[in-house]
C-alpha cells in the first residue's frame, strides 16, 4: 500500500485513557496525547516542556508536613506564607523574609494534623483562619516585618457611650409615667451600631402635656458621627431618633416597636462550637459547620467583619443565622461565593443561598435550594470566572459546577472522564488556580503527582497533564502574584544523602530573551557573576547527579560534593539543578477519511515531520526504547550556544511494523521545547 501521511496539529486534548484510543468520533480524542509528561499543553494546542521549579529555601522542620497559603494585598505586595505546626514563615520573589538574619516568624497552636484541613479567606490585609478544633482567628499584616496572630473578638468595632442621663421638664403635672433610655453609637461610615449604653437613670414624666419633655445626654465616643436613642416601651427598648449631636428631647415621641435595640449572644467561644469553614459574600463574613451545629451557617451584619447583632424583629442589615435543613443535608464543607448566591459544599450535596427576587441576603429573603447532589472533599473550591471547580467526595476527580439559565440552577460535569487512569486511584489533597500568563488548575493527589489542567472554558480548552520530579513527591501549592503573572510555588518532599528534606520551590518563568536565561532544571540556583569553573551554595543537593546549562549550552551532568560543582570550563551564568525528562506520545495514529486504515492494521512510521518554536535539541522516535536524538547545531562559532531553533524538523527514525504508529518526543537536556504539529509518514500493513 502506499505511505500515508498524517498530522497531528493540535494537542489540546492533553493526556487521554487509553481506554478512549478507540473513540475517533470524540475531537478531543484526535487532539489527545498517550503520554503528556512535564509538557504543559498551550491553550493554542501547542505542547512547551514545562520550565524547572527554582529552589526557595527548606521548610522549618523538614521530618513534618507543611503546607502553603497565598496572601494577595495588591500585584507587588504578596506572599506565600509557609504553615507549620507552631509557625508561620512568609516567602516572596523566590526569596525568604528575613529579620535579623533569620527567617520572620508568627508563632501559632495549629497542630501538624490539624494543617491540611485548615481553611482561610483573605480581605485587605487580613487572613481569616479556621479549623474545628480552634477558635477562628486573624493573621494581619501591619508592615512586612509586623505580623499578628489573635483570636476574633465578634463583637462591634464602635464603643457604647457612656454617661447616659436623662432629665425631665415637668412644667405641668398631669398622668405620670416612668422613662429610662439606653443610646447606641454609629461609626464614622455610619454603617456599625455600637451595644447600648448603660441605662439612664428613671424619671416621671407625663409626656402627653405640651411643654412636658425629657432631655436625654451622654458622651461623645470617639470616632462616631452619629447616635441612635431608644427609650423603655412595651418591655423592650425601641427606636426612637437618630441625633449627631449629644442630646436628644423627648416630648412623647412614639416609639418605633419594628426597631429594637441590638442583640448580641457569644458564638464561636467553646470547644465544639468554632466554625470549620468561611467565606466574604454581599460585604457579609460567613461561618460554618462546627462539630455541634455542622449544618449552621452564620454571618456577621452587613458591611461589618465582627459584628453579629441581630434585632427582634429582625432588620435587613441584622447578623444572619440559619441551617440547611433536609432530608440529604450533612456536615457543611466549604462555603463560597458566585456571581449571585452563596454556595454551600457538602459531602453529598451542593446548594445555593440567595435572596428573592435578586436583593439583598436578608433573615426575610433567604432562598436555599439544592443544586447538585455529587459531593464535595474537604480540599477547598476553586472559582474560576463563573465556574466552580471542586474536587468530588468520592472517586477522587474534579467537578466543575456553572449556572445554567436553562435550567434556572447550577448543572455539573466530571472534567476528569477522558483522563480516569490519572485519578481514579488516588484522592486530590491540595489544588490550585494559575491564572497568567497560561490559566492552568494545578492539583497535587495522594501519590504526589503534580497534573495540570489547562483550562479556558469559555473555548472549551481543558487538557490534562501530569508531571514529576526526580526522587520527590509534591505535597502542597500556591500561588501569588509577582513579575505580572501568577507564579507556583510547591512543596516537595525529597530524599537528599538519606535524609528527608521538604523544599519550597518555584516554577520559573518560561520566557526570555537570551538563551542563557532558559531555566529547565528542577529545585535549582542560578549563578550569574565572574567566569568560574567552580559553582558552591548546592549543599541542599548534596550526592545528587546534577544537569547544568552553562552560558546557554549543555555541559556533563555532575554529582554534588561539598556543596559544589567543578565544571569543564568557565561559565559566567548557569543554571544547575535535578534534570527533567519532559515525554510526549501521541495517540495510534488516526488516518482522516479512511478510520479503517488507522485501526486495525499494522503501521510502520518511515519518517517524522517536527515542526518546532524556540527549541533546543531533543530526541524522536517510535517509543522510548528508539530514539534518535535530533542536533540543533549549526553554523555558530565553536565554543558558544547552539541557536534555538523554530522550523520544521525532518526526522529518519528506527522503522518497526506495529498495530499503533504512536511516535514519542523526548526533551532530556535543560532546554526549551516547542512543539507546533507533528507529520508522521506512515506505511499500513494488511
Amino acid at each position: 500500500m502506499p505511505n500515508v501521511r498524517v498530522l497531528k496539529s493540535s494537542f489540546s486534548g492533553g493526556e487521554i485513557s487509553r481506554e478512549l484510543f478507540g473513540r475517533l468520533d470524540i475531537s478531543k480524542v484526535q487532539a489527545g496525547l498517550d503520554t503528556c509528561r512535564n509538557f504543559i499543553i498551550m491553550p493554542h494546542g501547542v505542547a512547551s516542556n514545562r520550565p524547572g521549579f527554582q529552589y526557595v529555601n527548606e521548610v522549618k522542620t523538614s521530618a513534618n508536613f507543611t503546607r502553603l497559603i497565598q496572601f494577595s494585598f495588591s500585584n507587588t505586595q504578596t506572599f506565600v506564607i509557609e504553615l507549620g505546626a507552631g509557625y508561620f514563615r512568609f516567602h516572596y520573589q523566590g526569596a525568604t523574609l528575613i529579620n535579623g538574619g533569620v527567617p520572620y516568624e508568627v508563632a501559632n497552636t495549629y497542630a501538624q494534623g490539624d494543617l491540611s484541613t485548615i481553611k482561610y479567606v483573605q480581605s485587605g490585609d487580613v487572613i481569616t483562619i479556621v479549623h474545628p478544633s480552634y477558635p477562628p482567628k486573624e493573621l494581619k499584616r501591619i508592615s512586612n516585618l509586623n505580623w499578628t496572630l489573635t483570636t476574633i473578638s465578634f463583637a462591634s468595632q464602635t464603643a457604647a457611650p457612656t454617661g447616659a442621663a436623662v432629665v425631665a421638664t415637668r412644667p405641668t403635672t398631669g398622668v405620670t409615667q416612668t422613662f429610662k433610655y439606653v443610646i447606641t453609637a454609629l461609626n464614622s461610615l455610619g454603617y456599625e451600631e455600637s451595644p447600648a449604653s448603660a441605662a439612664t437613670g428613671t424619671v416621671s414624666n407625663d409626656l402627653t402635656i405640651s411643654g412636658n419633655d425629657n432631655t436625654i445626654t451622654w458622651n461623645a465616643v470617639s470616632g462616631s458621627i452619629r447616635y441612635n436613642i431608644y427609650k423603655y416601651s412595651s418591655g423592650t427598648y425601641a427606636y426612637i431618633g437618630q441625633t449627631s449631636g449629644l442630646t436628644l428631647t423627648d416630648d412623647n415621641i412614639l416609639a418605633d416597636l419594628t426597631k429594637t435595640l441590638p442583640i448580641t449572644d457569644a458564638i464561636f467561644a467553646s470547644a465544639g462550637n468554632y466554625p470549620s469553614s468561611v467565606c466574604y459574600f454581599q460585604q457579609r463574613r460567613f461561618f460554618a459547620g462546627t462539630i455541634n451545629q455542622p449544618q449552621n451557617i452564620w454571618s456577621t451584619q452587613s458591611s461589618s467583619d465582627y459584628n453579629i447583632a441581630y434585632s427582634i424583629p429582625s432588620q435587613g442589615s441584622d447578623a444572619l443565622r440559619f441551617k440547611i435543613a433536609a432530608q440529604k443535608a450533612n456536615a457543611i464543607r466549604h462555603l463560597l461565593p458566585s456571581q449571585a448566591d452563596l454556595l454551600v459544599l457538602t459531602a453529598s450535596t451542593e446548594w445555593s443561598v440567595s435572596a428573592d427576587s435578586g436583593s439583598a441576603l436578608t433573615a426575610a429573603s433567604l432562598n436555599i435550594q439544592t443544586q447538585t447532589q455529587n459531593g464535595t472533599s474537604v480540599v477547598a473550591p476553586l472559582m474560576v470566572n463563573k465556574y466552580i471547580l471542586y474536587p468530588q467526595a468520592q472517586g477522587g476527580h474534579i467537578g466543575e459546577m456553572v449556572y445554567s439559565w436553562q435550567s434556572s440552577g447550577y448543572t455539573s460535569n466530571d472534567l476528569c472522564l477522558l483522563a480516569p487512569h490519572l485519578f481514579d486511584t488516588t484522592t486530590i489533597t491540595d489544588f490550585i488556580l494559575s491564572r497568567a500568563p497560561t490559566p492552568i488548575v494545578w492539583v497535587i493527589n495522594s501519590a504526589g503527582a503534580l497534573l495540570g489542567l489547562t483550562y479556558v472554558p469559555e473555548q472549551q480548552v481543558s487538557a490534562w497533564h501530569k508531571h514529576d520530579t526526580v526522587g520527590g513527591l509534591f505535597e502542597s501549592c500556591v500561588t501569588v502574584t509577582e513579575n505580572n503573572a501568577d507564579v507556583l510555588y510547591v512543596i516537595v518532599k525529597r530524599t537528599i544523602n538519606g535524609v528527608t528534606k521538604r523544599y519550597i520551590e518555584m516554577l520559573h518563568t518560561r520566557f526570555f530573551t537570551d538563551p542563557k536565561d532558559a531555566f529547565f532544571v528542577d529545585c535549582g540556583l542560578t549563578y550569574n557573576g565572574a567566569a568560574t569553573t567552580t559553582i558552591t551554595g548546592l549543599g541542599y543537593l548534596e550526592g545528587q547527579t546534577v544537569t547544568i546549562l552553562g552560558d546557554g549550552a549543555v555541559m556533563p551532568q555532575q554529582v554534588v560534593t561539598g556543596g559544589a560543582i567543578t565544571l569543564p570550563f568557565a561559565v559566567s551564568k548557569a543554571q544547575v539543578g535535578l534534570p527533567i525528562t519532559a515525554d510526549l506520545t501521541t495517540t495510534p495514529a488516526a488516518i482522516v477519511g479512511d478510520v479503517t486504515l488507522g485501526q486495525s492494521r499494522i503501521k510502520n512510521i518511515n519518517k517524522v515531520w517536527v515542526r518546532v518554536y524556540n527549541s533546543g535539541g531533543f530526541s524522536a522516535g517510535p517509543d522510548i526504547s528508539r530514539l534518535t536524538p535530533i542536533k540543533t547545531r549549526h553554523y555558530e562559532s565553536p565554543g558558544t550556544a547552539p541557536d534555538l531553533i523554530t522550523d520544521e524538523i525532518p526526522l529518519f527514525v528506527t522503522s518497526s511494523y506495529n498495530p499503533s504508529g504512536r511516535v514519542t518526543i523526548r526533551q532530556s537536556d535543560p532546554l526549551p521545547l516547542t512543539v507546533v504539529d507533528i507529520t508522521i509518514e506512515v506505511t499500513v500493513g494488511g
